[in-house]
């Protein structure tokens, strides 16, 4: 067995840190990290004398690896990540939180039953088992719901004030969200030929990781903002081709009813003088 201090120094910069301050700083055990280390999980240390100091880099692995496991990868799913990924570990670890980040940042609200129902009117369990597999609320437990999007809750209370009936609305974020996610394929899509790909067969350059991480985020408002202009102006199009047909359609109904009226007026005999 190869003497530890024959071990290569990592590759991690100013490494100052013991294994027991690196796991204070983590919250993993000593014993998790040497067993990552021994999986090929976490690099070596950077040994001085007898003593293995761990750096920068050394926490960004660590965490990549508890937060991968926090999203369900088992350890060897991560080690297959981590050995295709290329990259330091803090830029790998950048790029993960920033494709998990939500897409937009909006406050959930938490509501008692009393106050769901003070919104909303009495609790139809069926439309609340709909509206939580939606993905609009969460049940907490304890009479308690999680409400994802208030501004979506909103727009749901101004179309119940208008009269359209919960499940109705429901209907219509069905459609909606079917909708969206076939825009959102095609702006994944678009990121994916377009940045992730040329950069996958140039193999993952080192430098080139904050150009992609950069690249992911900038789509995130360009992909809001571009459906936003795109559906006012499909909105505007067909409130015109829409309502302008319905009113065509009217103007004809009435014209045909004049001359349906005129029509059987002028049929009609004349008293006799």
């Amino acid at each position: 067995m190869a003497d530890v201090t024959e071990t290569a120094p990592a590759q991690n910069g100013g490494a100052s840190m013991t294994i027991d301050e690196l796991a204070q700083r983590t919250g993993m055990t000593v014993r998790n990290i040497r067993a990552h280390q021994s999986r090929g999980l976490v690099p070596p240390p950077e040994v001085r004398g007898r003593t293995g100091y761990y750096g920068d880099d050394h926490v960004g692995r660590v965490e990549l690896i508890q937060e991968l496991q926090a999203d369900g990868f088992n350890l060897e799913s991560i080690r297959k990540l981590l050995d295709t990924a290329g990259g330091s570990s803090a830029e790998v670890l950048n790029f993960s939180r920033t494709l998990r980040a939500p897409f937009e940042d909006e406050q959930p609200e938490i509501l008692t039953e009393e106050e769901f129902a003070e919104r909303w009117g009495p609790l139809d369990p069926r439309l609340m088992a709909r509206t939580e597999k939606l993905g609009l609320l969460r049940d907490l437990g304890d009479g308690r719901y999680e409400i994802l999007s208030p501004r979506l809750q909103r727009a749901g209370l101004e179309l119940a004030e208008l009269g359209v009936p919960p499940g109705v609305a429901l209907d219509v974020v069905s459609q909606v969200r079917s909708s969206a996610r076939r825009v959102a394929r095609v702006f994944i899509e678009l990121f994916l030929e377009n940045v992730w790909k040329p950069f996958n067969e140039a193999g993952r350059p080192e430098d080139d990781w904050p150009k992609v991480r950069d690249a992911l985020e900038r789509l995130r408002p360009l992909a809001s903002e571009a459906l936003l202009v795109i559906f006012q102006q499909v909105m505007s199009e067909t409130v015109e081709e829409v309502t302008g047909r319905e009113i065509q359609r009217g103007l004809a109904g009435a014209s045909g009813s004049r001359g349906r009226r005129g029509h059987r007026r002028s049929g009609r005999r004349r008293k006799p003088q």
